[in-house]
Parts: structure tokens; sequence; C-alpha cells
């Protein structure tokens, strides 16, 4: 559904809008309580708010980890998924999650690539076909003291390459 909305779109908005106010429209988004506040028009940055409320309140007065891991989530491999385009397969593959103090007031977060990360990254898969990159990002109050800390890893594959290694493991598993 996301997907052909997003196609539908692009007919009419900026990707980078319709990346924006999609994730903050989406109810799996809304639910993290955070929302996108800036998106770079080429998408290699994307910037995050996270305040503390009612709907994220944990036990002991503090922003719920599950709302910031839900906030941080999905937001490398969509950027991804639109930056390399249709001819690349874009999964998360894991997170290290560290919480370093407990969130007491509105917290940011931040979603970096750059063009030379793109590029390399293109070289690479076009050599090898399917990649793993590790990517780090940080939760931050406004005097940008560390709240928490998630190191996500990624796998980025050939599209074509991708669906035939589906299909080898799917004729392998019938026999």
């Amino acid at each position: 559904m996301y997907k052909s909305g997003t196609k539908f779109l692009k007919r009419f908005f900026k990707v980078s809008t319709i990346y924006k106010y999609g994730f903050n429209w989406s109810p799996m988004y809304r639910r993290s309580t955070a929302k996108l506040i800036e998106v770079s028009d080429d998408l290699h940055y994307v910037k995050i708010r996270i305040k503390l409320n009612w709907k994220n309140r944990n036990y002991a007065g503090t922003i719920f980890g599950g709302s910031m891991l839900s906030a941080t989530d999905p937001i490398y491999m969509i950027q991804l998924i639109q930056i390399l385009g249709e001819d690349y397969v874009v999964w998360d593959k894991a997170v290290e999650a560290r919480y370093k103090r407990p969130a007491k007031t509105t917290i940011y977060g931040e979603f970096k690539f750059t063009k030379t990360e793109i590029e390399i990254l293109k070289t690479n898969v076009n050599r090898d076909k399917e990649v793993d990159i590790a990517k780090t990002m940080h939760l931050v109050d406004d005097k940008q003291n560390i709240i928490a800390t998630f190191n996500k890893t990624l796998y980025i594959a050939e599209k074509a390459y991708y669906k035939q290694k589906l299909k080898n493991r799917k004729q392998n598993t019938n026999l």
C-alpha cells in the first residue's frame, strides 16, 4: 500500500514531502510518538523528534525505550529504498540499542547518508551482489546529551540477485 501510494503521489509532490508526511500520517509510525521534522530533498538527511507525553511515558516518568526504538527503526531502511531506487532490495537485519540516560524531555535523532557513502554502497553491491552495512545514530536531548544509541545493520542487494536467491532457496526446500 505504501509503495503504490508513493508511486502515485510522486506525480504531484517531491519525494521528500511524501516521505515526511507519509511517515507522520502512517498509523504504524504515529504509534511510536515520533515525528519527522526535517527531510532533505535528496533524502540523505532526516531528523526526528520525540516529545515526552502520556502515550510514551513509562513507569519512571521518562520516554519508554520501545518508543525510542520504534521511532528509529524504519528510517534508514526506507531512506535507502528511496535513495537507491527500484534496482535494489533493502532490509533491516539487526539493531543494537544502548540506553545511556533517561529521556525526561523532548529528544531528537538524525539519520544521515553522504553522497560518497551511497556511491561506495552501490559499487560494493554491484561487485558483490549483496552487502551488509552498519549505521549508528543517537537520540539526544536539547543539550546534545546522548540519551540512546542505535547500531543498525542493513542488508542491501541487487534486486535480480535477491529474487534468484529466494527462488533457489525455495527450490532447495522443496527437494
